[in-house]
């Protein structure tokens, strides 16, 4: 289908200068045709070396053209580089021009931009097969990479080569790649030869085969067992204890068969020293006895440091090997002792992790050596100058040991290449070259590609397992081989469960639970705030940008949402608020509804969901707001069937709402305004999208992927919706969340150790804070870590640093764990209020009132002065309204315990008003994080949900928490956060839409989406 038919895009006004083609002079260096029919090939351009200065090739083969290079000497963005090399851009209208729609140059058809009017809109964001896809190459690197940043935040290095390609990739990036090296268009001069790097493999096909079945494979397992105890070996007598570890970690990921689980563990258990010391009890610890045993204890939530009465950390720990030698038993420095495999060093630093413990350098700097020129991981123990040959299993493993350390990143990179660039066409994995694929090397492959966000690789290397899957349940080693094998099945279940060594967590005994973590570090809030309301990022104190003078009203909405979640700035909140539900335009003559295309036939429910809430949470009407009835809108928006036409996936998807993350907005805005009837189609629909593992997909419909962000965005939602179903799937997903949680307290997105993830995770696991508070705390030290001086937070915690808008609106919010279904900060009505007078209050009582009575305002209130509260301890407050005004106090809320509380307020209001006010303690405790201090301002009042969540939300009952049928209830107060409530909506990376504001072309959407790129913004 050709890009301009039946989804084109919203009929927006404005920036109709933006389509015509502009030119941009060449600022630091030419611009050269490759490959053009007629012209000749490029020398390299002198401005630009292997050491300075930045290439960009631009590949126009899709309209018979070439590939045109150009140089910028002193590059500063992706952007900057395009530019100042000779090519010019058009964003689309909806996105504004960071989302790179368009591409020309001189020496290609006149400068003619590409793709033409006639082929693209470049209305709203284009389709996933029809678009720009941006790819990265450092110096020395001769793969791509595709970039996990737009251009307008992408920072070219020295030497880096970028590359556009028009056509389409997948979530991962791992398709429609160049067909040309990077080292074939970079500056070639007599600086440093590239290292020897993998080449990327084409997309595998996903075979037609049912889908593995993991419980089956438990079962087929426990059937196994000698006694229901262990694993034998037709070599020898007795228990084969490495396969018997590998078994019960297993039993674990797949929780169907506890029974067997708890004996086998027993087992382990009581003939320790028969594994752990196979010299006798006088001889050291045997290293991969106490990794595998360590990782069983870890994975059935039992006590690695003393399992069967021994200290399996401290027997890792105590024994690495300082030298080469010890009798055979240290090939090398860093070696734990008698490592024999680089699985077992592998194993061990993923024990020491989960433990909490961080594995010494001269054991992370092993693997350099390990690793072959390739990226891959030996299969042996080898030493610098000896033959290197990769071994899938050792390099999947290597993968999830080395992720998120600091001296093993470079590594795990490297390795994540190389598994990208080993799966063949089939989704398989080879266990060395010219073998067919066999289920061990695939499976292992398949668990790192799940944690390295390659969501369709891994898709297709289970389903590619699905095939291997016997009759019995077991899982056959290869195909040439007809009998099932517990290798192959033990790995199958860890890839078909998406858990790994690292994340495995199940307690056969009884309810998982979490180990209590550390008190850990938490963020800045005060600070967060003050970078987003900061003049250089809040333009005119209305919105952010996507460009300049290009309004980004979905992450202004994030923005607002962060706002109204910390407390910390009413007045900024009030004019973002302000701005938007008075249709205010930004400088391009666009306003709220240009970008949800209200009243259109490209009207995208996420969009009008996402501004719907935005009204619910500050106490405006949903149904009044930005000229519209938002509500109305959305209900209209609900399809009744699948339907390209109308951007409908399937009956009760949102018109135009791609992905999960759209899909979770319509709905809470349609629960919080009371419309739940017109919101049970949508409903049932977001449900269907949920996978048998608890997890969600990015995209609408559904790919196969999952995703923590949109799991996030799912159970918000469904917390909000009554009854067992929800709740089961509430719990499902918010299990599923924290397994997904990185040894770092971080979450995997796309792009990579996520700020956007981890602070998504934080609000989805809060909905059952009681059962995962330690990884709260955790998942907060992490994102602590990811703030900067200046208040703001990095994309993620690997790439390039630096604060960046977007992301720190998910983290500010996100960081106070409450939820979208619930977040609620009154501001009343508009307008902002004229300062006239000045008065006086000191309020005295509790921090969380209830309200009784309807009051009813007929004046608008005015109020002058700045009122300065003091607060010691945990202030609370009384207030009744009286036909003459409302006092509102002022409080600072810190939540430590102090027995005395000052708090004073200087303000004054006129208002017509019936009804009285009165406080009480709230038994719910805050999700707001130890330590945190609040400041509400005047004017403005935190709303806290209704005693007792609604089913399905935080800790709540599982059923006969009834919804009433009006709007989601609340109860108002002042001077205290709500005990539930929302996210700060921020793009997240999903694996539907990368990142990154001003994401130049950095798409993957399976339809037209109504948004600009990364997320539902």
């Amino acid at each position: 289908m050709r890009p301009s038919s039946s989804r084109t895009s919203h009929g927006f006004r404005g920036l109709a200068s933006l389509v015509a083609a502009s030119a941009v002079a060449v600022a630091a260096g030419g611009t050269v045709l490759i490959g053009h029919p007629g012209r000749a090939a490029a020398d390299p351009i002198e401005e630009c070396t292997a050491t300075t200065g930045a290439i960009v090739a631009v590949d126009f083969g899709h309209w018979g053209g070439g590939v045109v290079r150009g140089c910028d000497a002193h590059p500063t963005t992706g952007m900057n580089l395009l530019h100042n090399a000779g090519f010019g851009t058009t964003g689309t209208e909806h996105d504004g021009p960071g989302f790179i729609c368009r591409i020309g140059n001189g020496t290609f058809d006149s400068g003619t931009q590409y793709p033409t009017v006639a082929e693209e809109p470049c209305t709203t964001t284009p389709q996933a097969t029809a678009y720009w896809s941006y790819w990265i190459a450092e110096a020395g690197q001769d793969t791509w990479t595709y970039s996990r940043y737009g251009a307008l935040t992408q920072k070219p290095k020295p030497g880096e080569v970028e590359a556009w390609v028009f056509g389409g990739t997948d979530i991962g990036g791992t398709s429609g790649a160049p067909t040309f090296t990077p080292d074939s268009v970079r500056a070639k001069n007599t600086g440093p030869s590239p290292s020897a790097t993998a080449s990327p493999s084409p997309s595998p096909t996903v075979p037609s085969t049912k889908p593995g079945d993991p419980a089956a494979a438990a079962a087929w397992l426990a059937a196994q067992l000698v006694n229901g105890e262990y694993m034998g070996n037709w070599a020898f007598e007795g228990a084969d204890f490495p396969r018997t570890a590998q078994t019960a970690i297993a039993l674990a990921a797949a929780g169907t068969q506890d029974p067997a689980l708890r004996k086998v563990v027993a087992y382990l258990a009581a003939h320790i020293d028969e594994f752990l010391f196979p010299d006798g009890p006088a001889g050291k610890p045997d290293s991969r006895a106490a990794a595998l045993l360590a990782l069983v204890a870890e994975s059935t939530e039992g006590d690695p440091r003393a399992f069967g009465g021994r200290d399996l950390i401290a027997a890792l720990t105590e024994h690495v090997c300082a030298a080469q030698g010890e009798n055979g038993k240290c090939t090398a420095a860093g070696d734990f002792y008698g490592a024999a495999s680089p699985w077992t060093q592998a194993w061990g630093v993923i024990a020491l992790r989960r433990a909490g413990v961080t594995p010494t350098a001269s054991v992370l700097a092993r693997f350099a050596v390990l690793q072959c020129a390739d990226g891959g991981i030996a299969g042996s123990m080898i030493v610098a100058g000896d033959n290197c040959e990769a071994d899938p299993v050792a390099t999947g493993l290597a993968v999830l040991a080395l992720r998120g350390t600091g001296g093993g990143e470079a590594v795990a990179k490297k390795a994540a290449d190389r598994l990208v660039a080993g799966q063949q066409a089939d989704g398989s994995y080879a266990p060395y070259a010219g073998a067919p694929g066999d289920t061990v090397s695939t499976a292992a492959a398949a668990q790192a590609l799940l944690a390295i966000g390659q969501g369709a690789r891994q898709s297709a290397a289970k389903a590619w397992l699905g095939g291997r899957q016997g009759k019995d349940g077991g899982f056959l080693p290869d195909e040439s081989t007809t009998d099932a094998d517990p290798a192959a099945t033990e790995q199958a279940v860890l890839a078909l469960t998406g858990t790994d060594p690292s994340t495995v967590r199940h307690n056969p005994n009884g309810a998982t639970t979490t180990p209590t973590a550390p008190a850990g570090r938490t963020p800045d809030l005060a600070r967060g705030s003050a970078y987003l309301t900061a003049p250089a990022n809040l333009i005119g104190g209305h919105y952010y940008e996507a460009f300049p003078d290009f309004a980004d009203f979905g992450l202004t909405i994030d923005g607002a949402f962060a706002l109204a979640a910390t407390g910390a700035d009413d007045a900024a909140l009030r004019r973002i608020v302000d701005f938007l539900d008075q249709q205010g335009k930004d400088t391009g003559e666009r306003t709220v509804n240009d970008w949800t295309g209200i009243g259109t036939e490209y009207a995208s429910g996420g969009s009008i969901g996402k501004e719907a809430l935005l009204a619910e949470v500050v106490g405006r009407d949903p149904r009044a707001f930005g000229g519209h009835d938002l509500i109305a809108a959305l209900a209209a928006a609900v399809c009744a069937k699948a339907d390209d036409a109308t951007g409908c996936a399937g009956p009760g998807n949102y018109t135009w709402a791609t992905s999960v993350f759209s899909q979770a907005l319509g709905i809470m805005a349609q629960y919080r305004a009371g419309d739940a009837a017109n919101a049970a189609a949508a409903v049932t629909y977001l449900k269907s999208l949920q996978h048998a593992d608890g997890s969600w997909p990015s995209l609408v419909p559904a790919t196969g992927d999952s995703d923590v962000d949109s799991t996030a965005m799912a159970v918000m939602a469904l917390a909000l919706v009554p009854g067992d179903e929800a709740a089961r799937a509430v719990d499902r997903g918010v299990s599923w969340l924290a397994g997904r949680q990185l040894p770092d307290g971080g979450f995997p997105g796309a792009s990579g150790n996520s700020t956007n993830s981890a602070a998504l995770a934080i609000q989805g696991m809060t909905l059952r804070q009681s059962a995962y508070a330690p990884r709260i705390a955790k998942a907060l030290d992490s994102l602590a870590g990811q703030q900067n001086a200046d208040g703001g937070f990095n994309v993620a915690s690997e790439g390039q640093q630096g604060s960046d808008v977007r992301a720190s609106t998910q983290a500010v919010g996100g960081a106070t764990g409450i939820s979208f279904g619930t977040l609620r900060r009154e501001l009343g009505g508009t307008p902002t209020p004229t300062p006239t007078a000045t008065a006086t209050g000191t309020p005295t009582g509790s921090p969380t009132p209830t309200a009784t009575g309807t009051p009813t305002a007929t004046a608008t209130p005015t109020s002058t002065g700045t009122p300065t509260p003091t607060a010691t301890g945990t202030p609370t407050a009384t207030a009744t309204p009286t036909s003459t005004g409302t006092p509102t106090p002022t409080a600072t809320v810190t939540r430590t315990p102090s027995p005395t509380a000052t708090v004073t307020a200087t303000s004054t209001s006129t208002a017509t008003a019936t009804g009285t006010a009165s406080s009480s303690p709230s038994p719910t405790g805050s999700p707001v994080p130890p330590g945190m201090s609040v400041t509400p301002p005047a004017g403005g009042s935190v709303v806290q949900p209704v005693e007792g969540p609604l089913a399905g939300g935080v800790d709540g009952p599982r059923n006969g928490g009834a919804v009433p049928a009006g709007p989601v209830q609340a109860r108002t107060g002042t001077g205290s956060l709500a005990t539930t409530g929302g996210e700060a909506l921020g793009l997240a990376s999903v694996a539907a839409l990368l990142t990154a504001a001003g994401a130049g072309a950095v798409l993957v959407a399976r339809r037209r989406a109504g948004s600009t790129p990364g997320r539902h913004r």
